[in-house]
């Protein structure tokens, strides 16, 4: 972490807090049975670390991510949803919370008084409720830069997305996630970075994103 941070700020990256469910051999991506209570103060235990590391570097946090699992548990379950809300409020009311358009997590965020960023991924197949798909289906982590910039390119620029049973879905996007554990994470974003400023798209800060969005109806 405390290197993480020091390379952000050399970098001038915002940096982000990824709290997940305490579970250090399944990487966070397998749902355990938590209450609300025990996301709030799990959620101050992990974004506290890395504030502090922070604060050691002067260096800024920016925003709140929930990871694997917890991410796509708290998009339909309220009470989880919930406690991460109220954890983070309770920490620091001024971070941003990334989350899904629609999903609990947003509700939950907006309810405590905080902002949200709206996020899609490109690596990953969304069901035709706008959930991410399962990574145990075959197919639903997507490898191939074309098809992973092209759905990135459809959600930034017209606000759609194509689900795996081939329903358009709307959504509103103000950022982008790709995972750091897919092989050709680097490729996707190079690749992405220019194709998206060739279609004229003009990448900038999620806060900027956001304020831009709350004066403009165009998707995205």
């Amino acid at each position: 972490m405390d290197t993480t941070v020091v390379l952000c700020k050399q970098a001038g990256v915002q940096i982000g807090a990824h709290p997940g469910f305490p579970d250090r051999v399944g990487f966070g991506r397998r749902v355990m049975d938590i209450t609300g209570r025990e996301v709030e103060t799990d959620i101050v235990y992990q974004v506290g670390a890395l504030e502090a590391f922070c604060k050691r570097n002067g260096a800024a946090l920016h925003h709140v991510k929930p990871h694997g699992a917890l991410y796509n548990h708290a998009a339909r379950n309220q009470e989880v949803a919930k406690g991460i809300a109220a954890g983070i409020a309770s920490l620091r009311p001024d971070l941003l919370v990334v989350c899904q358009t629609g999903s609990q997590m947003e509700k939950a965020a907006l309810a405590a008084g905080l902002e949200v960023a709206y996020e899609g991924f490109i690596d990953r197949a969304y069901n035709a409720d706008g959930t991410l798909a399962s990574r145990r289906i075959e197919g639903t982590l997507l490898h191939d830069t074309e098809r992973a910039t092209e759905q990135a390119l459809r959600m930034v620029i017209e606000g759609t997305l194509v689900a795996i049973d081939g329903s358009v879905l709307e959504l509103r996007v103000d950022t982008l996630c790709v995972h750091g554990d897919n092989p050709d994470a680097v490729d996707f974003v190079r690749t992405l970075r220019g194709k998206l400023q060739a279609a004229g798209v003009e990448l900038k800060p999620m806060r900027e994103i956001i304020e831009l969005r709350k004066t403009s109806t165009a998707p995205g």
